[in-house]
């Protein structure tokens, strides 16, 4: 008996650990939601950065911290890269290439703001760092698309 073949047009199968083919599906699928987890962060960024610049005592301050900035200064911070955020969020759904890396420096540049802005929102700035390490980690580990050129 003959064995069956693959039919032609079958795709060779992934293998991430030899670099063939790209990364995981768990990255693959990160990459979308990253893109979609940059614009919300951007919305929420750009609400934040509103509200500080808007009301300077809407935001109460815990205890004493290293980086202390006026709320307002805060709000700018906040809007500029709530902004940036937006365009990167949008420019990875659409498959842009300086979005990627764009997307991991933006990433980088958030969660160390929201880091230094624990003392104004403690869990809100928790939630944001940990959805900037996921986005991060989904940006540099999919390589299905630097393999494909």
């Amino acid at each position: 008996m003959a064995q069956p073949t693959a039919p032609t047009g079958a795709h060779e199968p992934r293998h991430p650990q030899s670099g063939r083919g790209g990364g995981s599906a768990w990255a693959s699928g990160g990459t979308l939601f990253a893109g979609v987890l940059l614009i919300v962060d951007g919305v929420l960024a750009v609400l934040n950065g509103i509200v500080g610049i808007a009301k300077d005592n809407v935001y109460t301050h815990v205890g004493h911290y290293t980086y202390q900035f006026s709320l307002t200064s805060w709000g700018w911070i906040h809007l500029i890269i709530g902004v940036v955020l937006l365009l990167t969020g949008f420019g990875i759904l659409s498959g842009a290439p300086w979005a990627r890396w764009l997307g991991v420096a933006m990433a980088a540049i958030s969660v160390v703001a929201n880091f230094m802005w624990l003392p104004y929102q403690p869990i809100w700035a928790f939630v944001a760092i940990a959805m900037g390490v996921f986005v991060i980690w989904s940006l540099v580990s999919d390589h299905s698309r630097t393999a494909a050129r």
